[in-house]
């Protein structure tokens, strides 16, 4: 088997810039979606130093002898590995960045980023914040991320909550961000693929917007995958456009990897 990949971002209908940035690394089976920080200033900053850092970081060391910036740890998967430390340079640098600029204090970036392994029988997603990840396969879609927010870490606690209780909640809020401290915490999720899966990684302005339902039918109607993320892209804004929107779909396809 392998995968195949598309991406698209969007400013959307609101805002006046984007802050979102979305990576696409065919070649090392890579890609990630990041959400600068809103009403965070250099949010848009923060996401394309993420991503440019894990591009760097995947180039030099994937295949290479590349010195690794975190000791690898040994309970977790090569592919697992990689996304961690990935994310944790990405996390480093965008504190560091945030630290020697007064106009970038306080700036972060939510990030979500999979690694299919080669002959993409098993993909290894790690994310921090509300950036999401998805599986549709067949008739089913399947949230494989947690968001990183007031919310969600507050269902968790106590998942007894009612509709109206949760209602009470500030919303949007998220409780984990890269670029917020010196390190981070990665949340992994790692799935045994089938033929035909396709993932979704997407910023909220697409998950906020556009239901689970309403991208099942999308993806699963339109045969491009640059046509189906235009569609997703275009359905956000008809539905208001309020925040950036980015999707990235990876298909597992029959064939050898070129």
């Amino acid at each position: 088997m392998r995968t195949v990949f598309a991406g698209m971002t969007d400013v959307g209908i609101v805002r006046e810039h984007n802050e979102d940035s979305l990576l696409l690394m065919p070649d090392y089976r890579v890609v990630a979606v990041a959400d600068g920080m809103g009403g965070h200033r250099s949010g848009d900053v923060a996401s394309q130093l993420a991503v440019s850092t894990l591009s760097d970081f995947f180039s030099i060391t994937v295949g290479h002898d590349g010195t690794w910036p975190f000791p690898a740890d040994p309970n977790l998967t090569e592919e697992e590995n990689y996304i961690v430390t990935g994310l944790r340079l990405a996390n480093r640098r965008i504190f560091d960045r945030s630290l020697k600029r007064i106009a970038d204090f306080g700036m972060g970036t939510t990030i979500v980023a999979a690694m299919f392994t080669k002959g993409a029988d098993r993909v290894t997603v790690g994310h921090v914040g509300d950036s999401r990840c998805y599986r549709i396969r067949e008739s089913e879609i399947l949230q494989l991320t947690r968001d990183h927010s007031l919310v969600s870490d507050a269902l968790q606690m106590a998942p007894w909550m009612t509709d109206e209780e949760i209602k009470q909640l500030p919303q949007n809020v998220i409780t984990r961000a890269l670029g917020i401290r010196e390190d981070v915490l990665v949340d992994l999720v790692t799935d045994d693929t089938r033929l035909g899966d396709l993932y979704i990684l997407c910023s909220d302005g697409l998950s906020g917007l556009v239901s689970d339902e309403q991208m099942h039918s999308i993806v699963t109607s339109t045969k491009s995958l640059d046509d189906a993320c235009r569609e997703l892209i275009d359905r956000a804004n008809f539905f208001g456009g309020t925040d950036n929107i980015t999707a990235v779909l990876a298909r597992v396809e029959a064939g050898d990897e070129e």
